[in-house]
């Protein structure tokens, strides 16, 4: 559902009536607005992502996600969800735009077997973007020899558009964990990219054009029980000899949570290493 005229919607107190508009205070007064309402009805707000609330009743649970003045819903029950978006129009001014299909450049597919999660229109328009949708398709996103550095020798690059694609690749990992080791490799580099890193980066790129249609698959199906894997290489950064972690947890066969991360300190050891990514 999106909200009209957020901002300014319900009891509008003096502080809420300074932030309308073109304030940066606006978001923050609207979130306290809408917290405060669904608090009182009964929600429970998430200890991590503050924009996310939960309302059990029964054996029912109702989740609720807010950006901005969008809000996307859904719950066990036809009814509890129902009773939600007649209870928020009734309290705000609401536009209902039916079954969730595309949420901040993210595509979604429901159907009776699971749920598909994509981000093929955003693949493709930063392909065009940063002009690789002509490029030579790749079956993967780095070489398993690469072995990147500083390369204070290379030839230096535009480090503005060397950002910009690091940025929209990080953003394509919210459902690609696929590239997400070799976008947070070729990320250390935003500060002085040279020409070797471009090309790193242009990998992955030309491995999005050999797979645009890659998602997240939910089963209908699938178990609760929950799992996690962890790995890492051994001082694998040229530059500092620091280990990077990559960890997985899935609930079922459903992939929730993933994370390439260089570690803090310098393993000396393998024995180390596997201790540090507990």
């Amino acid at each position: 559902m999106d909200v009209k005229s957020a901002f300014p919607n319900g009891f509008i107190e003096e502080e809420l009536r300074k932030a309308l508009y073109g304030l940066k205070q606006a978001p923050r007064a609207w979130y306290a607005r809408l917290k405060s309402f669904l608090l009182k009805s009964g929600f429970v707000m998430g200890s991590v992502d503050k924009t996310l609330f939960l309302l059990s009743r029964g054996g029912d649970t109702l989740i609720v996600q807010i950006y901005v003045d969008d809000i996307i819903f859904g719950g066990s029950s036809h009814a509890l969800v129902s009773s939600f978006a007649e209870q928020m129009s009734r309290e705000f001014e609401m536009s209902l735009m039916g079954e969730l299909q595309f949420f901040l450049g993210v595509q979604i597919k429901q159907g009776p077997e699971g749920t598909f999660v994509h981000q093929a229109k955003y693949t493709r328009d930063i392909l065009k973007k940063f002009e690789m949708s002509d490029s030579k398709p790749m079956t993967t996103p780095m070489s398993t020899n690469t072995a990147l550095d500083v390369d204070e020798d290379g030839e230096a690059v535009d480090q503005k558009e060397f950002r910009g694609m690091i940025g929209s690749l990080l953003y394509l990992t919210a459902t690609r964990p696929d590239i997400q080791f070799a976008v947070c490799l070729c990320a250390r580099y935003q500060a002085s990219p040279r020409t070797s890193h471009r090309q790193a980066v242009k990998r992955i790129f030309r491995y999005l054009k050999f797979t645009p249609e890659l998602g997240l698959w939910y089963s209908s199906g699938s178990s609760l029980s929950l799992r996690g894997f962890s790995d890492a290489d051994h001082a694998g950064c040229r530059i500092d000899r620091k280990s990077t972690s990559g960890t997985c947890q899935l609930l079922g066969t459903s992939l929730v949570s993933w994370s390439s991360r260089k570690q803090a300190s310098v393993s000396l050891s393998t024995t180390k290493r596997v201790h540090s990514c507990r």
